[in-house]
């Protein structure tokens, strides 16, 4: 009853998030999308340029201005497209994880990004003695293919996992009919257990196992798949910080950034968990909700390895 009370709200949500699907990729939606999202990063970085001036003059009061424009330039950069919405949507949809872990997820691997962009600058200008053009080449050249690249891998993950799993659920149904049939027992038990009671073995994960925590392997492996490509804004505010002598307010800035883009790929956990529970919230438990499971984390590993891939052409 609960579920049948859940449905009309999951199948609105569905409904609305293939509305917007619609709108992005079959309307012109994300075209404009994009403009808008371009839009407000120019702003953004025009109005700091002008505090960086404040800043160095001794305006002290410009600093919390400076970082809210960090904020709204980081929040705009994720708006627009990007690759760590992708990854931690397509997790979401493709793996049962609580929602607070995966936005803290999301929150940790875009302030990881800005420690990639503070690691490269200051790497660059002590260690290697890189010039700006450098270091900005290094990051659009080597570091975003490559982390396209182990954003395609974890999508090449989540499907094969998902394959495997559906494969291995269709063989136990076959190996439980046939050795039901084979002993001639009709007996009354439900045959949606966690475990074959002919064999004694499990012919999948149990819904309990899927929603167990993460391991800090899969949380490491997200985390480095944003993190390893740094924004692009953060480096010029870092660059241009530590000629003007003011460090500590770009090191700031860029993880004041970061939290801006974790604002929207946090959103996007959301809605992808809620997505993916809605979702469920359709199917019937016991093999119903296992094959569904899988099902989703093959679309959703599907969906990340086709965007990785599109995102590493336009790079490279």
């Amino acid at each position: 009853m609960q579920r049948l009370t859940r449905a009309p709200w999951a199948l609105l949500l569905l409904g609305g998030l293939a509305a917007l699907a619609v709108w992005l990729w079959g309307m012109g939606g994300m075209t404009a999308l994009e403009r808008w999202a371009a839009d407000g990063q120019r702003d953004a970085q025009n109005a700091m340029a002008g505090l960086l001036r404040r800043l160095k003059a001794g305006d002290a009061a410009a600093l919390s201005a400076l970082l809210g424009f960090c904020f709204a330039y980081g929040f705009f950069h994720a708006a627009g497209p990007g690759h760590g919405k992708v990854l931690i949507g397509g997790y979401g949809l493709g793996r049962r994880v609580p929602v607070g872990r995966l936005a803290g997820l999301a929150v940790a691997s875009s302030l990881a990004q800005a420690g990639t962009a503070v690691a490269l600058v200051y790497g660059g200008v002590f260690l290697l003695d890189w010039s700006r053009e450098r270091m900005v080449d290094t990051a659009e050249a080597w570091l975003a293919p490559l982390s396209y690249v182990l954003i395609g891998l974890v999508g090449l993950w989540l499907l094969l996992r998902g394959g495997r799993k559906f494969w291995q659920q269709r063989a136990g149904v076959a190996m439980t009919a046939k050795v039901h049939d084979h002993h001639h027992h009709d007996h009354g038990h439900d045959h949606g257990h966690d475990h074959c009671e002919s064999c004694g073995h499990a012919h999948g994960p149990s819904i309990e196992e899927a929603a167990q925590v993460r391991s800090l392997r899969d949380a490491l492996m997200l985390i480095a798949a944003v993190a390893v490509r740094p924004c692009t804004g953060a480096l010029f505010l870092l660059i241009l910080t530590w000629r003007m002598g003011i460090d500590a307010a770009g090191i700031a800035g860029a993880f004041v950034m970061g939290l801006g883009t974790a604002s929207v790929t946090v959103l996007v956990a959301v809605l992808s968990v809620s997505a993916r529970e809605s979702a469920l919230a359709q199917v019937a438990g016991g093999p119903s909700m296992a094959r569904a499971l899988s099902l989703i984390e093959i679309a959703a590993g599907a969906l990340v390895v086709l965007v990785a891939a599109q995102l590493f052409v336009s790079a490279v």
